[in-house]
């Protein structure tokens, strides 16, 4: 198996999030159709730390939800082949857990994989966010994969 491996400039191209909501750095490995490796760092400069919480920063647990949806978009976009054509939409979450909060410093490893094809442009998806290797969150997510206008 090929490492596939996308950078800044590549995550753009496929999703149309940028500053302050572009929460994917890098994709690490994918397999099309199958699973994405990303990951997010936190850092202090993330607008939210401003009033999340003034002395006790801590990364909205809705954004590491965001960073897996993010995840999930790329791989469906990279999977479809049709970069800058298609955007994934967001649908429901279910089964969502945050175990652990997450720290400026901290690198999200972002894991998302396919569950299900519904239809043909409906995705279900498991992702975990994780840690140094420790689940912090995970839940279902699904969402649509359309035409872009």
């Amino acid at each position: 198996m090929s490492e596939k491996t996308l950078d800044i400039k590549q995550i753009m191209a496929c999703i149309p999030h940028r500053y302050p909501f572009l929460l994917v750095d890098r994709v690490i490995d994918y397999e099309a159709g199958k699973w994405i490796k990303a990951i997010k760092n936190v850092t202090i400069n993330e607008p939210h730390f401003m009033g999340h919480f003034p002395g006790e920063p801590i990364m909205p647990g809705v954004l590491m939800i965001e960073a897996l949806a993010q995840a999930g978009g790329i791989l469906a976009i990279v999977s479809e082949g049709r970069t800058g054509e298609k955007l994934a939409f967001f649908m429901t979450i279910d089964q969502v857990k945050f175990r652990k909060p997450a720290v400026p410093g901290d690198q999200l490893e972002l894991y998302v994989e396919v569950l299900k094809i519904v239809r043909s442009n409906i995705v279900k998806t498991k992702g975990e966010v994780r840690v140094n290797g420790q689940v912090i969150c995970e839940g279902e997510l699904m969402f649509s994969v359309v035409d872009k206008k």
